[in-house]
Parts: C-alpha cells; structure tokens; sequence
C-alpha cells in the first residue's frame, strides 16, 4: 500500500511518462541502455518483464548469433524489446532482416547517422526506429529524415560517449524537438529524482545503463560487478585520442590498466593508417573490434585490470547487486516522491 500522500507523485509521474511508455509498448519509459557482452537476453528480458525496455545489444554479433539472441530473449518475456544495431556493421543490412523476421518492435541505431535505406528497410519490417542525436543540428536531421524517437547520451554515460554533458543538450535539445518526436534522455542518471527532472523539462523517458550492470539477472562476471560497487564518479574516465587523424570516439570507463593498452593500440593502428596496409574506414572498425574483445575479458572472463570496465559516472551510485524489478521499483518511487515535493 502507498504511503498516504504519495498518490499525486505516482499519477503525475505516470502522466509525464504515458507518451513514452506509449511509444515503447511498457509500463515505464525507462530503455535499458545496450552494453555489448551485457545486455543480452537475461537481462533485457528482465527489464521488459519489470516493466522497463529491454535493449538488445547486437554490438559484433553476426546475423546468425543476433537470431539465436532474440528468439532467446522471446522465449524469456512475451513484452516488447529493441535491438540496437551499430550502424558501421558490414551486416547491417542482415541484421534488419533478422530484427524483421522476428516483429523486432523498435530498433535503436547507434554509432553515427543511418547509411542510406537503412530508415527505410527497418520501418518495412513494422518496426518504430530510435536514433542518438549527441547534437541539435543532428537531432534536427534525423527528425526530418524520419526517425520515430531520439535518446540524447551526455557524456557522463559509460561506453562511447560524446564532448557535451546530459544537462546541457537536454537544454539544447528538449525545447527544439521534444514536441516533434519522444525524445529519451541518458547518461550519468542514477537515480529517480533526476528522471522526474527530465520529464518535467519535455523528455519523454530516459535510458540507464551503468544502474543496471549490478542486476541480479545481469550475466557479468562477479570482479566486474564488484568493481562497479566499489567504485566512485571520479573512477570513470574517458579515453583519450592519441592520433588527431584517426577519429576515436571516447570511451568512459573505470581506470585501469587497460586505459593505457588503448593509447597503445591507437598507435599500433594509427602506423598501419601510415604503411597504408588499412584504410580508415578498417582502422575504425579495428578499434571497435579492439574494445569488444576489451569488454569481453572485463564482462564475461572477470579480468578487470586488462579487461575494459566500461562504466557512467554514476557508478557511484550502484551499491549493492539486486533484481531488476528492485532497481526499476526504487527508481520510479524516487521519481514519484520527487514530483511530490514539487508539487507541494
């Protein structure tokens, strides 16, 4: 039973996040962010089945392994899920196709703008499409190509993230888009207050993705949790750029040895970039390659020292392991009670 009082936070609360929830077919508008190697089937059903949704990452699946994944994922949860897709994957074409074959309700396209036909063939399939807009012009873009939703990241987010902060592009981006397409809001957000904040500014959910890392139902190993639990914000850092010719994108992770393999391997890629042995579309994808065999070793083998512990800044918030349907339960009274207040 609610405690008295708090009736007013849970209705505004559902208000705010009706046309989210909505769009993605759950209860809460709150996506699970897609981290490779961790948002696989166990965990993504887990958060649909809590009432959240689900994210699929495809990361460098291959068309076979992703069929396997969500027909897997299916089997766990009969409520919607999205698939996240890297748009530089040579079998991006494929993917779509696996993701159609299966009623695949949403596909979430990450890693830069769609190549051409790639909007098209999802939207054949039934399926709503969600783009990263880390830019207004670029939100604007994509809304005008036809997108049906956007997710804004901040750079407090774990994994590849980009130079500006969630505050700041949710100011920029909100006010100028938000009534055109729902626009989700993520990075470095660890509790409900500040999801009640968003939402009050226009955003129609949010997604989370480092909350999630110290789910009971997530498969990482037990060193990589518990580096999660002992960490604090300043633990998280960003990658830094070796060679200004080669384009990396950033990557927030816990400090560890493997934060200086990278610099290492930039380099090691950036003298094939010289002998003209790769061109750059192959040095990128080299480096995407890099960083999933990196996080696997962290995710599923538990070396968290030359293992890659992506993580957001609020990993200082993640104290203890606990279900999803805990996680997902605290964090929508957090936002209810802080509607609450404000509404006094």
């Amino acid at each position: 039973m609610l405690p008295a009082g708090s009736v007013t936070g849970h209705d505004r609360l559902a208000r705010l996040m009706s046309r989210g929830a909505d769009f993605l077919g759950c209860r809460y508008a709150i996506l699970g962010g897609a981290m490779s190697w961790i948002s696989e089937r166990n965990l993504v059903s887990a958060i649909s089945n809590a009432g959240g949704f689900g994210v699929i990452a495809c990361g460098a699946m291959t068309p076979a392994l992703l069929d396997t994944e969500i027909a897997q994922t299916k089997a766990r949860t009969d409520r919607p899920f999205g698939v996240n897709l890297i748009t530089m994957h040579p079998d991006l074409v494929e993917l779509i196709d696996v993701c159609g074959r299966h009623g695949v309700s949403h596909v979430v396209l990450a890693g830069g703008l769609p190549p051409p036909g790639a909007l098209d063939r999802i939207k054949a399939t039934g399926a709503k499409v969600i783009c990263f807009a880390p830019a207004l012009a670029l939100a604007k873009k994509l809304t005008r190509s036809g997108v049906d939703a956007l997710v804004i990241e901040g750079m407090e987010a774990g994994g590849h993230i980009g130079p500006v902060s969630t505050a700041v592009l949710a100011q920029e981006i909100l006010p100028e888009v938000a009534a055109e397409v729902p626009v989700f809001v993520a990075g470095g957000i660890g509790r409900g207050g500040l999801i009640a904040g968003f939402l009050e500014m226009g955003a129609a959910g949010v997604q989370l993705g480092t909350r999630f890392v110290c789910a009971d139902e997530c498969i990482a190993h037990p060193n990589f949790k518990k580096a999660f639990i002992r960490a604090s914000a300043r633990d998280a850092i960003p990658s830094v750029q070796i060679d200004p010719r080669l384009p990396v994108i950033p990557v927030r992770a816990l400090k560890n040895k493997e934060m200086e393999s990278f610099s290492a391997k930039q380099r090691e890629v950036a003298a094939l970039l010289d002998a003209g042995t790769v061109e750059m579309a192959e040095a990128q994808l080299q480096i995407e390659h890099y960083w999933a065999g990196a996080l696997k070793r962290a995710v599923i083998d538990g070396d968290v020292e030359s293992g890659s512990v992506m993580a957001g800044q609020s990993v200082g918030m993640v104290k203890q392991e606990e279900p999803v349907a805990a996680i997902i339960a605290t964090l929508v009274e957090e936002a209810a009670a802080a509607l609450e207040r404000r509404s006094v």
